[in-house]
This record gives C-alpha cells, sequence and structure tokens, in this order.
C-alpha cells in the first residue's frame, strides 16, 4: 500500500510538471507575440482548446499506459486512459432481450457519438430543449468502447440525465470469484456540464453516489414485462472513495448486482 501511495504520488508530480512545461512551451512558441497585440480572450481560447483537447490528452496516455493495469478491475476507462466510472451492474441475456428490457423499463437508447449528434447536444443544452436520445462520451472496457448506452433525460434536457454505458464481456471470461455475465454495465447520474479537472474538456459532472444510481436503475426494471431475476453479491469489491475520469468523486459500497433476464 505504501509503495502504490508512492507511485501515485510520483505520477500525480510529473503529470502537473508537464502540464506546466507543456503549457509553458507553447506560450513561447505560438502565443507570447500575439498577447502583446491585446487580443487576449481569442488567444486563451485558442490555447484551452490545443491544451485541454491535445496536450493534455496526450500526456494522461503516455502516463496512463506506464501506470495503469491493462485488465478488469472494475473501471472503465477513458479515451486518454484515466479511470473512469465504477462497473455497478452484471446482466445475463442476449442483446436483443437486453434492449427490451432497457426499452420497457422508460430509458431510450442513445445516439452514437458523432460530430453531428454532439453538436446537436450542445445546442440542446445550452437552448434547454429536449434530446432524449442524447449521445455519451466513449469509455472504454476489455479495450473496446460501450456497446450499449440508454439514458433517461430530466426536465427535458440533456444537461441532467440518467444513463447507462453497457460492454459486452469477451468470450469465456470471468469475474473475480468465478462469477458469468455476459455485459457489464457502469450506471451514472449526470448533475450538470462542467470543466474535466484532468484535461478541462467540457464534458457532464456526475453524482457522486453511485450506489444510489445503480438502485435507481434496478427499480425501474419493475416497470418491464420480461421476467428478471437479481442477485446482488455484497461486497463484490471493496467499498473505496475516488476520482472518475472527469475528476469527480465517486463512491461505492461495492455490491454487484447480477441481473438475469429468464426466457419467456
Amino acid at each position: 500500500m505504501k509503495r502504490q501511495t508512492i507511485i501515485n504520488t510520483i505520477f500525480r508530480t510529473l503529470r502537473f510538471i508537464l502540464i506546466i512545461i507543456a503549457g509553458y512551451l507553447v506560450y513561447k512558441s505560438l502565443f507570447e507575440e500575439i498577447l502583446t497585440r491585446k487580443i487576449h480572450i481569442i488567444t486563451y481560447v485558442i490555447l484551452w482548446l490545443f491544451s485541454s483537447y491535445l496536450v493534455l490528452p496526450w500526456i494522461n496516455k503516455i502516463m496512463t499506459n506506464r501506470y495503469l493495469p491493462d485488465y478488469f478491475i472494475g473501471r472503465s476507462r477513458t479515451s486518454d486512459g484515466l479511470l473512469g466510472d465504477p462497473i455497478n451492474l452484471a446482466f445475463i441475456g442476449g442483446e436483443n432481450e437486453l434492449i427490451q428490457l432497457f426499452a420497457d423499463s422508460g430509458w431510450t437508447l442513445a445516439e452514437p457519438l458523432s460530430f453531428r449528434s454532439s453538436l446537436h447536444m450542445v445546442l440542446a443544452s445550452v437552448l434547454g430543449r429536449s434530446y432524449p436520445s442524447a449521445p455519451v462520451s466513449s469509455l472504454f472496457l476489455f479495450g473496446k468502447k460501450q456497446a450499449l448506452a440508454f439514458e433517461q433525460e430530466i426536465e427535458h434536457n440533456p444537461r441532467r440525465r440518467h444513463h447507462v454505458r453497457i460492454w459486452q464481456t469477451p468470450e469465456d471470461w470471468y469475474l473475480p470469484g468465478g462469477k458469468e455475465a455476459d455485459w457489464l454495465a457502469a450506471a451514472t447520474y449526470d448533475r450538470k456540464v462542467g470543466f474535466s479537472a484532468f484535461t478541462g474538456q467540457i464534458t457532464h459532472k456526475i453524482n457522486s453516489d453511485i450506489d444510489e444510481e445503480r438502485d435507481f436503475v434496478l427499480n425501474t426494471f419493475k416497470q418491464s414485462k420480461l421476467p428478471v431475476t437479481v442477485e446482488v453479491i455484497e461486497h463484490f469489491t471493496t467499498s473505496y472513495h475516488g476520482l472518475n475520469g472527469g475528476g469527480d468523486t465517486i463512491y461505492t459500497d461495492g455490491a454487484l448486482p447480477f441481473i438475469k433476464i429468464e426466457p419467456k
């Protein structure tokens, strides 16, 4: 534990130093002369876009590839390798039954993430317009982004929503303790739009209590006509507090529900 703490401290220190160096070099090479011409706002926006969407993700990817394990630890990962949302649901059943379960339970299938859907979501968020199938950002498990994502919009605005990302497990793959599941999922609640603490990118900020969102999802399944059984494995993982890929505080009791969709 002490060794891991030292490694984490070194990781954070190196990342901070690299951020400072990268920012200074960008300023010296691209913006120092421009700033003397008093167009500060435009320059700051360009610098923010350059550092948040290019420099910092590149630094994060280099560091996480070196220090984070490349195997299942109960967490998804962002595109630049940071630990993302925890896995807090497991499903047993086929894809069609899974989609039907969520549809019956009041969930909407999220659209794929693209430039068009992203622009639509930004406009809907700013103007306060409904977009119940708004895309979700990509998180990765088993080296792949989510196969499915479902959501429930709050107050007809995509700034706030319940959402679930779902990944299919590899063939002949077992969870710790020998448990099997066809799908794993991360359920979280988007409470507002903000900035990532790790990159400065615009992103949704989630509610810290992911167990509350896990239980909310389970309660919605009572609306479905499909027969399901739920087995909750208490302390499947160690309970913990941590941060997700956007720097939001998260905590969990470590319980993992296994939802089996029974054939009719």
